[in-house]
């Protein structure tokens, strides 16, 4: 059951593993900057106040986090878990060969680069180094994608997605059925696809990137 302390350390963990205090957090929300200040977490006469789901809708949209990563972000006595110190770097052609990937999309292998986390991820996250133009104007050559295999993915999500043809590609979700999964373009000079599901080998979410 969640607890008033757990919802507030969810929100803590939230803010560190974007690099932010919980000021800043309430701030890349939209909220006022005073939204989630440890005063504001009681009332006057002392009783548990609670963020409002609109705060957290919020929050979870600045983010790009899913209720599934808040529920993640804390342990079950309420303690922020602590946040990873590095995690794998790779190049998206590197990430087209064989033999860095498992079926999933987790990390396998040796022969990573490693690189600071600047704020905590999922077990098995591992970070990309954007190449080239393709994704521009939201992500430039030389960024670095922090990409989560375990986190859930959404319509509207920016999600990294790998092909059987070996293909290795960040854009949009934009719908995804049995059938077919169609992705819209990050850079508009560069067209939309759809793809037969069954040509998908993984496809994971981006939840952070160095810009």
């Amino acid at each position: 059951m969640l607890s008033h302390d757990k919802v507030w350390a969810a929100i803590d963990a939230l803010a560190a593993r974007n690099a932010l205090s919980a000021s800043g957090l309430a701030k890349r929300a939209g909220l006022d900057s005073t939204a989630f200040n440890k005063s504001k977490r009681q009332s006057a006469d002392g009783r548990p106040r609670w963020p409002s789901t609109e705060s957290l809708a919020k929050v979870m949209d600045a983010t790009g986090a899913s209720i599934d990563d808040l529920l993640g972000l804390f342990k079950a006595d309420g303690e922020a878990r602590p946040a990873s110190s590095t995690v794998p770097l790779i190049g998206f052609a590197q990430a087209g060969a064989g033999g860095y990937f498992d079926d999933a999309g987790f990390p396998a292998g040796h022969g990573w680069d490693q690189v600071p986390l600047p704020a905590g991820a999922g077990e098995g996250a591992y970070a990309l180094t954007v190449q080239g133009d393709s994704m521009l104007p939201l992500y430039r050559d030389g960024d670095v994608l922090i990409v989560d295999p375990a986190a859930q993915v959404r319509k509207g999500d920016r999600v990294v997605a790998k092909t059987s043809s070996g293909e290795v590609t960040a854009k949009v979700l934009a719908r995804k059925s049995a059938k077919i999964v169609e992705l819209q373009s990050l850079n508009p000079d560069h067209p939309d696809r759809s793809i037969p599901a069954d040509d998908i080998v993984w496809m994971a979410r981006i939840v952070w990137a160095s810009q």
